[in-house]
């Protein structure tokens, strides 16, 4: 999961940059701390004279470096009040609860729109791909056929016509790779329910709060969802200023045979002397979106077991909170279109194997349909997924 590193890429999130490292390597630091090396304790006099100079620098630089990052946290929250009024109008259309206005829903096309959407019109209805297509197309392509295989398989839609935007969120959140290898299939029913995603800052910590919105449906009772993250105050300002202490989220009010975080396992068991049987259910875990909400715990100086992968979770959970506090609840709309995909990284997808994909023998392009290319050669098709 390569392209999870990127999210930190952000204009505005390096106030936060990979806190779970920095503070797992500030602990680490802490043993050497008034340790100088042995290269630094042997220089010549002058040499050392110069080098505490330059510390002197580095000391005035992290001065002005943490006061950079105090205005660009600042200046976050600042408009992030001013984006608020245009997530909640966003909100109510997405559940249906206002209409656009005609001044509101009327869009003019951008330039090149109608060649690229005929180009991904055939990409998804016909399997064609042309050359030059971008990849993101090609692997929207498959999350939408994958969506009409499991719609023919849906019982047939009433007449009642469509309240909001179906599905929004949970389209938002699976077109991003990152997030959608941690959403199950059983999870997507209950994920039809989000509604909304908010996120707000905290008022005495540098940290910020998730806020999920679930209308009502029959996996669990609560309303809203909360995953917040505490961030503290670097003891080495040259590793940053703030680092994570830790996160927490909400219990989940899961319903009567509901709870996706587990699975229930059934054996039968014989009794070797009276040869009776007997039933014996067991519950194990089973991966889910929700362990979002029961983030991992760092360890304590009195903890005898620690998970050696400890750090890695740790630093995965945070940055996918900051992924959706950045990138999926700012630019929603452009997740549920696919259009975010367009600015990703192509190393996001340097595993993403174009084998799968026919490119067809040239000879035989002269018999395929669909069309001709720029020269005159029709363009080769894929299986279908």
């Amino acid at each position: 999961m390569s392209q999870i590193t990127e999210v930190q890429g952000n204009k505005l999130s390096g106030v936060f940059q990979h806190p779970a490292v920095l503070g797992a390597l500030q602990q680490r630091l802490n043993g050497l701390v008034g340790k100088p090396s042995s290269y630094i304790a042997d220089l010549p006099a002058d040499v050392k004279r110069r080098v505490d100079a330059l510390r002197n620098f580095q000391d005035k630089h992290s001065e002005l470096e943490a006061k950079f990052r105090e205005e660009v946290l600042a200046l976050e929250k600042k408009y992030l009040t001013q984006h608020q009024p245009l997530y909640d109008q966003r909100a109510k259309i997405v559940s249906g609860d206002v209409e656009p206005t005609d001044a509101e829903a009327h869009r003019e096309p951008e330039e090149d729109d109608d060649e690229e959407e005929e180009k991904v019109r055939l990409t998804f209805n016909r399997g064609v791909v042309y050359p030059g297509l971008p990849t993101f197309f090609i692997l929207f392509r498959t999350l939408i056929m994958s969506n009409r295989k499991n719609q023919k398989t849906a019982s047939k839609p009433s007449d009642k016509a469509t309240k909001g935007i179906p599905e929004f969120w949970l389209t938002a959140l699976k077109t991003n790779s990152a997030i959608s290898e941690f959403i199950t299939e059983r999870d997507e029913e209950a994920l039809k329910a989000l509604v909304n995603i908010k996120y707000a800052y905290l008022p005495d910590n540098p940290g910020f709060k998730l806020e999920f919105f679930f209308s009502e449906n029959e996996f669990f009772s609560n309303t809203k969802l909360e995953k917040t993250y505490f961030l503290i105050n670097s003891p080495d300002t040259s590793y940053g200023d703030v680092v994570y202490d830790h996160a927490e989220g909400t219990k989940i009010e899961w319903k009567e045979d509901k709870d996706l975080s587990v699975t229930v396992e059934v054996k039968t068991q014989r009794h070797k002397t009276t040869n009776k049987t007997r039933t014996v259910k067991k519950t194990v875990p089973a991966p889910t979106f929700f362990s979002f909400f029961n983030p991992p715990k760092p360890p304590t100086e009195d903890d005898e077991d620690v998970d050696e992968d400890i750090d890695s979770k740790l630093e995965m959970d945070y940055e996918i909170g900051e992924l959706i506090k950045e990138k999926i609840i700012p630019h929603a709309v452009d997740w549920f279109t696919g259009k975010a995909l367009q600015y990703e990284d192509d190393d996001e997808y340097d595993e993403f194997d174009e084998d799968e994909f026919d490119g067809g023998d040239d000879e035989d392009d002269d018999d395929e349909e669909g069309g001709a290319g720029a020269d005159g050669e029709k363009p080769a098709e894929c299986k279908q997924q």
